[in-house]
């Protein structure tokens, strides 16, 4: 798998070259640590409007750990095996700063999705901030907060990194 991972990210970096065009494509990858003892990795398509507005359909894993019930630590059962959910769901980001080679954006959005025993949805809100690098990439870090609708956890927040590849 990591092979695979390596070979997709050298065939976009050398497969891009780098346009002065803000209506772009991204591919984002990134990972988010979440209150309380949540992790989350979301997988997104993003596509740029003017000005560095964008549209966002994305993709989401989350997982919440806990401490286990016979050794009182966080072992890889009590880690990968405890609560987890997966949701699939769109973002408009309207950009409230730009400067040189940065921007940031407000994310607003919806997701739809299933924990291990129902259906849950809810709404997402957050700040997310760019970087651009040669060749279309760029670097992001982020902060939002998710309301969950019938999910173990109503309200997770928190902070997260992030690699978008352009496409």
């Amino acid at each position: 798998m990591k092979k695979i991972l390596f070979a997709l990210v050298a065939i976009f970096a050398t497969a891009n070259m780098a346009v002065a065009d803000d209506h772009r494509s991204h591919l984002s990858l990134g990972t988010n640590i979440l209150y309380e003892r949540g992790w989350d990795a979301t997988l997104s398509y993003e596509y740029s409007t003017s000005y560095h507005n964008a549209w966002e359909f994305f993709g989401n894993v989350y997982l919440k750990w806990d401490d286990c019930e016979s050794c009182k630590h966080v072992c890889p059962d009590s880690f990968w095996k405890n609560y987890r959910s997966w949701t699939l769901g769109a973002a408009y980001k309207p950009c409230v700063v730009r400067n040189r080679n940065n921007h940031g954006n407000i994310r607003a959005g919806f997701m739809l999705g299933s924990d291990t025993d129902r259906f849950i949805g809810g709404f997402n809100l957050g700040y997310e901030h760019s970087y651009s690098l040669k060749g279309g990439w760029e670097l992001f870090w982020n902060v939002k907060s998710d309301l969950v609708i019938k999910g173990e956890d109503l309200f997770r927040t928190g902070v997260g990194i992030g690699v978008k590849l352009p496409l």
